[in-house]
């Protein structure tokens, strides 16, 4: 499945910075809020940051982004890049593919991931309670390797490669 007819897969741009940020804040609030004590306190799920992070990921060439927008704007992005690190398990990593609650489902997902890695070998760090993410990486060729590590307020994560 496609994404619908009037969602649009793009590479980002630099003026995408602040759209980007607000959907990667949102998103972590719709996805993680709920592991979180209080996410109106933590700075996890703030925009403010995120501007000036994506503005230097996207002015860097640090990633190859691409974003995913309808007719309301961008509702989603996917970060890849090569890994340089010698013990790396695959020559790229999907360092972050995250969607707007309402346009999960709509094949927007499938539509980055395959923008920005194509069906290439790489890993990715998912969050161990995320259940939608592991169905959906699952389905796109992803399997656990029994790497795990933590994140930020997500707690335990897992690594994923194909």
């Amino acid at each position: 499945m496609g994404p619908t007819d009037s969602m649009v897969i793009r590479p980002a741009r630099l003026e995408d910075a602040v759209s980007i940020a607000h959907v990667h804040a949102t998103s972590w609030r719709e996805t993680y809020g709920r592991l979180i004590d209080d996410p109106d306190t933590n700075p996890w799920f703030d925009v403010d940051p995120r501007i000036g992070m994506w503005r230097t990921y996207l002015e860097d060439g640090v990633f190859s982004t691409a974003v995913a927008e309808d007719p309301t704007g961008v509702v989603g992005f996917a970060a890849a890049r090569r890994t340089v690190e010698p013990e790396a398990v695959r020559p790229e990593e999907l360092a972050m593919l995250y969607l707007l609650e309402r346009a999960q489902g709509t094949g927007a997902g499938r539509a980055l991931l395959d923008r920005v890695l194509g069906g290439r070998p790489a890993s990715l760090w998912v969050a161990a309670d995320n259940p939608r993410a592991h169905s959906f990486y699952r389905r796109n060729g992803f399997t656990a390797d029994g790497a795990t590590s933590s994140f930020g307020p997500l707690g335990t994560t897992v690594r994923l490669v194909r």
